[in-house]
């Protein structure tokens, strides 16, 4: 059976938050067996937030947590790379509102605790939660689904109608080579027509050109152009990844998605809590070991 990861050592990484624009400074650390992952608000009386789904506050362009009326904001994209290596315990310390946006992907995040933090296994077995039947939601032309499958994987379409750039569709199996690979380096994105609307609801203070794909008219407005040539599905399952971990445990199913976000991605997640006959808690079998992972008893 897999068992439970943390890192061996902290991870320090600092920068702009998307939405506020304020400079961040997080530190990730490791967390005991079952701590499962928590942010910590360091400038707010050390309030701890559950990353789980009874925290989340609200999904305004961002996945947003809050507890005891101190909130934590943008954080799918940590979230995105601790499920993809795997890691179940850890301590998320801010000196700020909000997860810093890095580039916009999930690398920085997972190349830093790889070759800094390092993956440190944990004398206790991961319990998942295994879909038995399907459970859907859907919202005009928006959907997302989950049916059950043996192991994690997420099928993905969106279609923005833009002339430079159509139907886009990707699906995988969630492994960690392939999320370190095929998922994490894809950014987020969003349209230049947007920009003023967004600012003046105080939102993507610290958006930039650096940190995010801005699509104008006539296409693609950043210079080095996309990592992916179907990068913005890639970035719609990265998303969907750090959102689902808000169940608390891995989940065992195939996610099925069309121009879901992360509203559709939470209601479906309180769907799922609520239909109770539609999953089991097991446990999670072996999978191949992330590079630098380091056995040690936590």
């Amino acid at each position: 059976m897999r068992y439970q990861n943390t890192i061996k050592e902290e991870v320090h990484i600092s920068g702009v938050g998307l939405h506020s624009g304020r400079a961040i400074n997080m530190r990730l650390k490791p967390a005991p067996r079952d701590a499962g992952i928590s942010f910590i608000r360091t400038d707010r009386g050390n309030v701890r937030i559950r990353a789980r789904i009874e925290n989340v506050a609200d999904t305004t362009f961002a996945t947003n947590l809050a507890y005891d009326g101190v909130k934590v904001g943008t954080v799918e994209h940590l979230l995105s790379a601790l499920a993809g290596l795997k890691i179940d315990n850890l301590y998320v310390e801010l000196d700020g509102p909000e997860v810093p946006i890095m580039d916009g992907s999930a690398s920085c995040f997972t190349r830093k605790i790889l070759d800094e933090g390092m993956i440190a296994r944990q004398a206790k077995r991961v319990s998942c939660m295994r879909i038995l039947k399907p459970v859907v939601v859907m919202e005009g032309p928006c959907q997302i689904a989950v049916v059950p499958y043996e192991g994690t994987r997420i099928t993905f379409s969106v279609n923005y109608n833009h002339p430079s750039f159509g139907e886009q569709k990707f699906s995988l199996d969630i492994s960690e080579a392939d999320f370190i690979k095929e998922i994490a380096p894809a950014k987020t994105f969003g349209f230049l027509k947007d920009v003023k609307m967004l600012r003046s609801r105080g939102l993507a203070r610290g958006g930039s050109l650096d940190n995010a794909i801005v699509v104008g008219e006539s296409g693609i407005l950043n210079e080095k152009g996309l990592r992916f040539k179907n990068e913005f599905v890639r970035h719609k399952i990265l998303d969907a990844l750090g959102d689902i971990s808000l169940l608390g445990r891995p989940i065992y199913a195939h996610v099925i998605a069309n121009r879901a976000g992360h509203t559709l991605n939470i209601k479906l997640l309180r769907k799922i809590l609520k239909l109770t006959d539609a999953w089991e808690i097991v446990s999670a079998p072996l999978t191949p070991e992330v590079r630098r992972e380091v056995a040690v008893q936590i």
